[in-house]
């Protein structure tokens, strides 16, 4: 049996239905992940499991005796002790602890009722499974790396998201749910949630997510939530795109056949006397009936239609950056001695942790912040900034006044259109477009920024976290526009896949003030990067070939094979390692990516398998010395 099963699920809340007669089932062990246009009802769908939602009708059934624990999509802003934070996962058992140690406490001092009540609480601990609670929260905080004594309120939105994840996790459910789990996490972060994700044994997952790396590394299976149908898909994202691209071409042809039908009969229905005269009541019946199918056919949402206003062009050089150093008191640089030079056309993607100071470089650049070290800025520079923080809306004014500040028409590209007709490449129908900015989703007010930064003209567009709270279909809407731009881009995005199809190089910040450039995206970063694992397996190579100096004279139990292989294995070791030093040096400015993308990609397989080889050659030259010595 399945351990969630959906059947005929209605619910609706005034408008168009959320789910329309949904079915879905959730098989132990499997890693789902829910898809859809922003307001389609994702999240209301995980309420209606969780059981916090109610169906109009239909039924959500629970295999016997499962558990199911959900992670929110807003990280709190409270302050409070991260163990107690994660005891209260536990529930009555967390309260009761806590009472506990409360009369405990104060009957040391000598309370009488106190000591009372910790009789009661004894008791009640011990049906509860209590006292293992303490144990279970310290072994999970361990396992997360979070120290179990510090203030959530101190934590970054990584560690606060981990400190949830406990919680959820603490009293072991059979299936978790997450609402967008990376949304405001640095890759860090991510590429951390994704590996204990996977590492949890037949924990079932429920989870939506627009971050199309992620569902890639962790969806066993895709579920798709269109115009209150759930309709799943077997995959990867890109296997999804296939088949939903095949569905829609066979419901476009299904529609155009009933839509021909339907004209037919409707032109027979207004034929004359000598139609009517031939009519009969079941054909008429039938026209009924295809009239109520038209009616309550609901068509696909539209898509986002973008477009960017060309400026004139900029200089060829956009900034000149020299020596720049940004302080704030007497803590360390949080930008230190940082130099580059930007070209009109450059498409820049900004990586790094969250506090590392990604934003403060872009508003030092942009003149906004003090700094030491100078910035040259280009002739006829016209900017567009998206601030991730949404700071240019106002949440209490209309969508139509946040985009045209009052005005009933917009200039777009040289041609007059009304505010209501623009809106609506944004999908802002003119009854949403009048609604308050503070009434809509996350998603909505990521296109309103786009759209009102849409209608500046640029040659130097700015984007802080772009990506956050976008449905999968308007951010590969959004990449084609940026991917078609003639400006120059200054990108700051954990999008990973975002990234790795927008920007032609990308600017890495280590935390401790210093920024590396590398060509290409995040994936091309991830290969040219120093990696510290080589120069330890280095280490270990000397360490070895030490060893076997060590053992020049071997003892007689070695057979001539054995020792004739521990003799050349020290100058196998080194002429890997020299070609390992090759092969990092040639791929470490990126050009070679460039030049030859092919070559550079094999060079870069080469280095993994030598890693491998290396492994295995100083697991057996360890092998050979250890027999040496028996």
């Amino acid at each position: 049996m399945a351990y969630i099963t959906l059947r005929d699920v209605q619910l609706a809340f005034g408008g168009p239905a959320l789910l329309d007669g949904a079915n879905f089932n959730l098989e132990r062990g499997e890693r789902v992940c829910l898809i859809g246009r922003n307001g389609e009802g994702k999240s209301t769908l995980l309420k209606l499991i969780e059981g916090s939602l109610l169906p109009d009708s239909g039924e959500v059934s629970l295999q016997n005796g499962i558990t199911i624990s959900m992670l929110a999509q807003d990280v709190p802003m409270d302050s409070g002790k991260v163990a107690d934070i994660v005891a209260d996962g536990a529930g009555e058992a967390a309260e009761v602890l806590r009472a506990y140690h409360e009369a405990s406490e104060a009957c040391v001092l000598g309370d009488m009722e106190a000591c009372d009540r910790m009789g009661m609480l004894q008791h009640q601990m011990d049906q509860l499974d209590g006292w293992a609670l303490e144990t279970k929260v310290n072994s999970i905080l361990s396992k997360m790396g979070l120290d179990p004594d510090a203030d959530l309120a101190d934590l970054s939105g990584g560690r606060k998201r981990r400190v949830l994840l406990a919680r959820a996790l603490l009293t072991q459910p059979d299936v978790l749910l997450l609402d967008e789990p990376t949304n405001h996490l640095d890759v860090e972060s991510i590429e951390w949630l994704e590996k204990f994700l996977l590492d949890q044994n037949n924990l079932t997952l429920l989870f939506i997510s627009h971050d199309r790396a992620f569902v890639d590394s962790i969806a066993t299976r895709i579920v798709e939530l269109d115009r209150g149908v759930l309709r799943s898909y077997e995959g990867n994202y890109s296997r999804y795109l296939e088949l939903k691209q095949q569905q829609m071409e066979a419901e476009e042809k299904q529609n155009a056949l009933f839509d021909k039908k339907l004209a037919e009969e409707e032109a027979w229905i207004r034929q004359g006397i000598k139609a009517r005269r031939t009519r009969n009541e079941g054909r008429v019946r039938a026209l009924k009936a295809l009239r109520d199918e038209s009616k309550a056919r609901r068509s696909q949402q539209g898509k986002v239609a973008m477009a960017t206003q060309d400026a004139q062009r900029s200089g060829k050089v956009v900034f000149e950056i020299e020596n720049l150093s940004v302080k704030f008191g007497d803590k360390a640089p949080i930008i230190n001695d940082f130099s580059a030079l930007v070209l009109r056309g450059d498409r820049i993607g900004l990586v790094g942790d969250n506090g590392v100071g990604k934003t403060t470089l872009i508003k030092a650049i942009l003149g906004q912040l003090e700094h030491s070290g100078t910035v040259k800025t280009g002739t006829q520079l016209e900017i567009a900034y998206f601030d991730q923080l949404r700071n240019v809306l106002d949440l209490e004014k209309s969508v139509k006044d946040n985009v045209a500040e009052g005005a009933d028409h917009v200039d777009v590209n040289g041609h007059r259109r009304h505010i209501y007709s623009y809106l609506q490449d944004f999908l802002f129908s003119p009854e949403r477009a009048r609604t308050p900015v503070k009434a809509l989703s996350g998603g909505e007010r990521n296109r309103i920024l786009l759209a009102k930064l849409l209608l500046k003209p640029s040659n130097l567009i700015v984007m802080d976290e772009p990506t956050n709270d976008l449905d999968m279909v308007t951010l590969e809407l959004l990449e084609e526009m940026l991917a078609e731009y003639k400006g120059t881009l200054l990108l700051i995005s954990h999008d990973r896949a975002f990234m790795d199809n927008v920007v032609t190089s990308t600017w890495v910040f280590d935390g401790k003030g210093n920024i590396n450039e590398y060509i290409g995206g995040y994936q091309d970063y991830l290969l040219q990067r120093p990696d510290d694992k080589v120069v330890d397996q280095k280490a270990a190579v000397k360490k070895a070939q030490a060893k076997a100096e060590v053992a020049a004279a071997p003892k007689k139990k070695l057979s001539y094979k054995d020792q004739r292989e521990l003799d050349q294995l020290p100058a196998e070791l080194e002429a890997l390692e020299k070609e390992q030093a090759k092969l990092s040096d040639q791929l470490a400015d990126g050009s070679w990516f460039t030049k030859d993308m092919d070559a550079a990609t094999q060079a870069s397989q080469r280095l993994a398998e030598i890693d491998d080889i290396m492994l295995e050659k100083m697991e057996r030259l360890e092998e050979l010395e250890n027999m040496t010595k028996a």
